[in-house]
């Protein structure tokens, strides 16, 4: 794999340490692929404190997803750069079309541990040239996730694909995970991505960056809800706390909803 494809083993790695802790998200998936697999993670990419944003950060996603899969019943569900993540077991996905969207050699991966059936794909794609699109083909209501994988697009390329999934569904909604400018700056320097060789990112400030002609920024969310931090305890929660939820945390880190109806 590649140095982008390769920090999806970061967020697997993060969502296994928390399950198997009993904190923020079960995912049971998660622990049997880092186990079996063994991956070799070094230096911050292996630190609790990310490990449990990591896992914040995706039962956020999950609460989102669940409440959008609600207001829209008849929607698929896209999870563009899913790596080997467990979304689409982790939310109840019985009566929905899912397609999960990574590279194709991270998709070969994943074939390993996930089966596909009528109601769930993987499709091999890059969310910078959306050919992939064509093989979806329900073009009504989409409900998309990118979790971690704006900052490796540039401002072009996020615009592009907006443009792209508005092009091909009448109705989709939106949530994306973000860092700022300054952010970006920084991770040149002190980012975990950088331990899997990962050195160029990207970031915005301004949210109606992402927006296309027909997809609007709706709201920000919180990153890190207080109820998952006062799942810690002592001096874990107050050393979480004030790294990933304090305002510092907010000039690295985003969380914006767009939508198009």
């Amino acid at each position: 794999m590649n140095s982008v494809n390769k920090t999806l083993y970061i967020p697997l790695y993060g969502k296994s340490y928390v399950s198997k802790k009993g904190l923020f998200l079960n995912d049971k998936k998660a622990e049997e692929i880092w186990g079996t697999e063994g991956f070799s993670l070094k230096g911050k990419s292996k630190s609790k404190w990310l490990a449990y944003y990591m896992g914040v950060r995706s039962a956020v996603f999950d609460e989102w997803l669940k409440q959008q899969m609600e207001n829209l019943p008849d929607a698929v569900v896209v999870h563009i750069g899913c790596g080997m993540d467990s979304r689409v077991i982790r939310v109840d996905t019985e009566s929905y079309k899912w397609y999960d969207v990574d590279f194709s050699e991270v998709i070969k991966e994943r074939k390993r541990y996930y089966a596909e059936s009528d109601n769930y794909k993987m499709i091999a794609g890059d969310a910078r040239d959306c050919r992939w699109l064509t093989t979806i083909t329900e073009n009504k209501s989409a409900i998309v996730v990118m979790e971690g994988v704006s900052m490796y697009l540039t401002i072009e390329e996020m615009r592009n694909l907006s443009d792209s999934l508005c092009a091909h569904f009448e109705q989709v909604v939106l949530l994306v995970d973000c860092y700022t400018s300054f952010a970006a700056k920084m991770s040149k320097h002190r980012n975990p991505i950088n331990d899997v060789g990962v050195t160029e990112v990207y970031g915005i400030d301004d949210p109606q960056a992402y927006q296309s002609e027909k997809l609007t920024y709706i709201k920000e969310h919180t990153m890190i809800p207080k109820k998952y931090i006062d799942e810690l305890k002592g001096f874990e929660k107050l050393v979480f706390a004030k790294l990933y939820a304090g305002s510092f945390s907010k000039k690295l880190y985003r969380l914006f909803e767009y939508k198009k109806q």
